[in-house]
């Protein structure tokens, strides 16, 4: 089995490897590796070849991983879920929202949940709302034209 087989069997292993972790690190060896697959066919000698390996494989870790990393991990951590994604969401009123008798409901999704106004006006059956707060069970809304 020549040098370039080797080469290229522990590149291929590598990616495997590769494949079954989430750091992107075992990749950067893996094209160290490739690179030295390609000087060995090329008829360089052996010293060069490890040599080759641990440059590329250094570069590889860098300046391609730091990339890597910060595109695979580009999901916004401010990303809402559950109730907090209801903030900027358009509601339905469907009871009459009224402070002074503590009443008032809107519908969302489906879903009814108790509201209340922002400034405390009345806001009648059928309006719609943006919701503008979250406190607990209790939406804050305030009308489109607001």
């Amino acid at each position: 089995m020549s040098a370039y087989q080797i080469w290229l069997i522990v590149a291929i292993v590598l990616v495997i490897i590769e494949l079954l972790t989430t750091g992107f690190g075992v990749i950067c060896f893996a094209i160290g590796a490739g690179f030295s697959a390609l000087a060995a066919g090329l008829g360089v000698g052996l010293t060069w070849q490890i040599l080759i390996f641990v440059v590329v494989s250094l570069l590889a870790f860098i300046f391609l991983r730091p990339i890597a990393l910060r595109f695979l991990n580009r999901k916004s951590k401010d990303v809402k879920t559950n109730a907090d994604a209801l903030v900027g969401r358009k509601a339905i009123v469907s009871e009459r929202i009224d402070a002074t008798q503590h009443t008032g409901r809107v519908a969302v999704d489906g879903d009814d949940w108790k509201a209340v106004t922002a400034d405390g006006s009345i806001i009648e059956k059928g309006v719609e709302v943006e919701i503008i707060k979250l406190d607990s069970i209790i939406l804050t809304v305030k009308t489109l034209n607001s």
